[in-house]
């Protein structure tokens, strides 16, 4: 079914810049719950039905929500597709306006703009997940201070951080374990997928949080939303080595660090890994077939809900 119309958001910090294709009407209201609410109202009285925002960071979880509970469909897109329609146009001009004018054309010509919105609860369980990825890597940059410091006292200091930050990573990672296992389904959704060689707790966490789609996809979909599908880049008699690009960069490290603990156990990948190595292949090529083998046995061993069980 076409549309009649459709609504682009420019998101900023303080300000919500929204537009309507295809009559170009644009107005400015405030990035805020009272500014949200109008919002909400306005493109139900203009009988908007899909709205599309840039990917541009937390400024525009708020509406994402609210424009969810409220029924619309909704997209968010990366940024790069905008920018390509701007130039396909053949435009050059850029304000807070133009840009909605232009994220609201997108929204009524692309037909894969508005995409599935996570629920509240996943919502908030991808905030813990980003939350401890920031914590690790604090950890990460206190331990290299440390490392590098001859002053005792910059050295103790270095270590009280570390278990302050240590220990408020342990307490949310045990809230991010209550919340993804609060169901049954969900606690046996993680176990099997500890059942993979490299996947532990910590990795299975991350992908139950950031790849909730796992165990609904087509295998060459999961590599594609795992940033782990090679992408060909040829032309003429020309063919270029391919490369994986795009997906969830948290979930591709996450299957990254997982092919890196299975390539070295022997009751793991580290055959599969050696005779690729062994095939001329380098080790990070071979590390990231490695990884995509596990993206698409993890979405397989949740589809069957049955656990590893790679043969030797």
């Amino acid at each position: 079914m076409s549309l009649a119309c459709a609504a682009g958001v420019d998101v900023g910090r303080d300000f919500l810049d929204v537009g309507i294709a295809p009559s170009g009407r644009t107005w400015r209201l405030a990035n805020a719950p009272a500014g949200i609410e109008a919002l909400i109202g306005r493109l139900q009285r203009a009988g908007v039905r899909r709205v599309v925002l840039e990917s541009i960071g937390s400024y525009g979880a708020r509406l994402v929500r609210a424009l969810a509970r409220a029924g619309f469909e909704v997209g968010v897109v990366d940024p790069k597709r905008i920018k390509a329609l701007r130039l396909a146009e053949g435009r050059r001009a850029k304000t807070d306006r133009l840009d909605a004018q232009l994220i609201a054309r997108f929204a009524l010509i692309m037909s894969d703009a508005a995409r599935p919105v996570p629920t509240p609860d996943a919502f908030e369980i991808r905030a813990l997940c980003a939350r401890r990825r920031q914590l690790v890597e604090m950890i990460a940059m206190e331990k290299t201070r440390l490392k590098q410091t001859f002053d005792a006292e910059i050295a103790a200091s270095c270590r009280m951080i570390i278990a302050q930050l240590s220990a408020e990573r342990a307490r949310l990672e045990a809230r991010l374990r209550e919340r993804l296992t609060a169901k049954p389904q969900d606690r046996a959704r993680l176990e099997l997928l500890q059942t993979i060689p490299g996947v532990g707790p910590a990795v299975a966490m991350t992908l139950m949080a950031d790849l909730p789609e796992l165990g609904s996809l087509d295998r060459k979909t999961v590599a594609s939303l795992a940033g782990l599908a090679p992408h060909p880049n040829q032309s003429g008699a020309r063919d270029a080595p391919r490369h994986v690009a795009g997906g969830r960069p948290c979930v591709r490290v996450a299957f990254y660090m997982a092919a890196l603990s299975a390539a070295r156990a022997d009751h793991g990948l580290r055959s599969e890994y050696l005779a690729l190595r062994g095939a001329g292949k380098p080790a990070k090529v071979a590390l990231i077939a490695i990884a995509r083998k596990l993206a698409v046995a993890a979405n397989a061993i949740l589809k069957a809900g049955q656990p590893w069980n790679h043969p030797t």
